[in-house]
C-alpha cells in the first residue's frame, strides 16, 4: 500500500535509501509489479541510485490481463534511465516452467529496457523447483537467438559485470 510504514514512500525507509548515494551501492528491489510505481517514483526521485528489478517484476499472473498490467508497470519503470532488469525468476508454480510464454517475458523485458539496462540471472536453487539448468538456459538462449552478439554478451555477462563491478 503506498506510503505504509516500511513502504518505498515511507520517509524513514527513504532515510535509509539515501545513503546508498554515500556508498555507491546499488539496490536490489524485488516486488511485483503492481508496486512498480512507487519503484518509478523511488528511482526518479534519486536519480543518482541504480535500482535492479529482480525477477522480472514476478509476472506471475499469466493472464492477458496480467501480462498487460505487468508490461505498462515494466514500461513506467523504464523511463527511469538508473532501472536495470534481472530477467530471472519466470517459473510460476513447482514444476511449471512455460517455456513460450518465458521467452515472451524475455522478448518483452528486453524490450522495453533494451540490450543495456537488462541482465540474465538465475534464481537456483528455488528454480529448481520448476526448471533444470539447461532448460532454463536454452530457454534464455532461444529468447535472444535473433540479437546481435555484442547485445547477447551484454545480455549474458558485460551488464552483471558493471553492476557487480566485475571485470568481464
Amino acid at each position: 500500500m503506498r506510503g505504509a510504514p516500511g513502504s518505498m514512500d515511507d520517509q524513514t525507509w527513504r532515510d535509509g535509501y539515501a545513503l546508498l548515494d554515500a556508498t555507491e551501492l546499488h539496490f536490489e528491489l524485488q516486488t511485483p509489479y503492481w508496486h512498480l510505481d512507487a519503484a518509478s517514483d523511488l528511482a526518479a526521485d534519486f536519480p543518482q541510485t541504480t535500482i535492479a528489478l529482480n525477477h522480472c517484476g514476478l509476472p506471475a499472473d499469466r493472464s492477458e490481463e496480467g501480462l498487460l498490467a505487468w508490461r505498462r508497470a515494466l514500461e513506467m519503470l523504464a523511463r527511469n534511465e538508473n532501472v536495470r532488469i534481472k530477467l530471472s525468476g519466470l517459473g510460476v508454480s513447482p514444476g511449471v516452467w512455460p517455456q513460450a510464454q518465458n521467452i515472451e517475458i524475455i522478448q518483452t523485458a528486453i524490450g522495453i529496457f533494451g540490450p543495456r539496462r537488462a541482465m540474465f540471472a538465475s534464481n537456483f536453487p528455488v528454480d529448481g523447483l520448476c526448471v533444470d539448468m539447461n532448460t532454463m538456459f536454452t530457454t534464455y538462449k532461444i529468447g535472444v537467438a535473433d540479437m546481435t552478439e555484442a547485445d547477447i554478451r551484454a545480455l549474458f555477462c558485460d551488464n552483471s559485470a558493471a553492476l557487480y563491478r566485475l571485470r568481464a
